[in-house]
Order: structure tokens, then C-alpha cells, then sequence
């Protein structure tokens, strides 16, 4: 039996991740971060399985002891590695689903999974406390307390935090967190932080908390 596994899924652009090697047995016998030339198509996801967690926080120590760091940080795959020369045997588990959150696109991509898979479920996803004035809402979307939509048209597939005002705007596929102010837009996949306003013709962007776009 297998001493560890590392859950991995097939990506399309295995590029932009860690990345393992299977041998003829199906066995993992190599971890690459991000590799510029094709090694494999399974990604790491992150999450791990080990029999003995001893034996990693042994290895764990040693890269430590001896200050191995890549890109400023101390990393798992080092004390895995480790692991693996010392002849323990690893193994992939596989996922069905996984959704990531590591760059704006696939976060409001995961956003949009999400709703559609809550509202598959029956849930309820609009709050009863919003105003509207002249607004479509087409599903799934969720709305949270105190939202205003004035003129506005949104979703499918929009997440709006407590507090937003939305007035003479057209919003898809997007990501809008908790009191922002949004007029005179048509956004699709954009992403936008807590407490900002954005007033203009853009259509695909990404804000900061805070932050003013006109």
C-alpha cells in the first residue's frame, strides 16, 4: 500500500501549476513547479495524505535545518521529495471537481460554478432586503442584505456583497464584494473589492478594495 497520496486533477495549462510524474505502475515519482516544457497534465490541488506524519515533519526539519528555499519560501515539495528518494511510495488521488481561486479569472469562474451549483440545490440565494427600481435579476445569482438596484440588469451568475448600489448598469459572470458602487457599466467577468466605485465604460476589470475607477 501506499505510504502517501497527493490529490491531483487533469488541467488543460499545466503550466501554471505544480505538476506530478506517473511511473508504469501508476506511481508518483516526480513533482514539478511549474514546469516550462510538458511533463504531465495533473495538477496539484493541495491537498495531501500522509500514513506516518512523522516521518514528513522529519524531512519538513530538515529542509529548515538546511535552509532550502525556492522562491523565498520553504515548501512542502522539498520535504516530499525527500520522501520519495528515501524510497516511500506515492501515489495520485483524483478529483472530480476543483475549483481554484488563484488569479482573478478562474476565481470569478469558481464564483460562477458555485452559484450555479447552490441554486441546482434549490437554495435561496437573494436576500429579501434589497430595493430594486426597474431591475432584472436572472439567476443564479447571489444578493446579500441592503443591496440597490436602480436600472440595473444582473446575472446570470453574479455575487453581490451586503451594501452595493447598482444604478444604470448591466452586470454578468462577476464578483462584487460588499459596498461597492457601481452606475453607468455593462461589467462581465470582472472581480471588485469591498468599499470601492467604479463609474464608466469598462467592461472587464479587477479592483482593489477601496478603490475609484471613472
Amino acid at each position: 500500500s501506499a505510504d502517501s497520496v497527493i490529490w491531483v486533477k487533469q488541467v488543460d495549462k499545466p503550466e501554471a501549476f505544480g505538476v506530478v510524474n506517473l511511473n508504469q505502475n501508476g506511481e508518483i515519482t516526480e513533482l514539478v513547479e511549474k514546469p516550462k516544457e510538458f511533463i504531465s497534465d495533473l495538477a496539484v490541488i493541495g491537498i495531501y495524505y500522509f500514513k506516518d506524519s512523522t516521518v514528513l515533519k522529519n524531512e519538513l526539519q530538515f529542509v529548515i535545518d538546511n535552509n532550502i528555499v525556492h522562491g523565498g519560501e520553504y515548501q512542502i515539495n522539498d520535504g516530499i521529495k525527500q520522501m520519495m528518494a528515501k524510497g516511500m511510495k506515492f501515489v495520485p488521488g483524483k478529483v472530480d471537481e476543483w475549483m481554484d481561486c488563484g488569479n482573478k479569472n478562474v476565481t470569478v469562474e469558481t464564483n460562477s460554478r458555485m452559484l450555479g451549483f447552490l441554486h441546482k440545490d434549490g437554495h435561496n440565494l437573494v436576500s429579501l432586503n434589497i430595493k430594486t427600481e426597474n431591475a432584472t435579476i436572472i439567476p443564479p445569482c447571489s444578493i446579500a442584505d441592503g443591496v440597490v438596484l436602480i436600472n440595473a440588469t444582473v446575472g446570470p451568475n453574479v455575487s453581490l456583497g451586503k451594501g452595493c448600489h447598482i444604478t444604470n448598469a448591466t452586470i454578468t459572470n462577476s464578483l462584487i464584494q460588499t459596498h461597492v458602487h457601481i452606475k453607468n457599466a455593462h461589467l462581465d467577468n470582472a472581480m471588485i473589492g469591498n468599499h470601492a466605485s467604479f463609474d464608466g465604460n469598462f467592461t472587464n476589470v479587477s479592483l482593489g478594495d477601496y478603490s475609484v475607477l471613472e
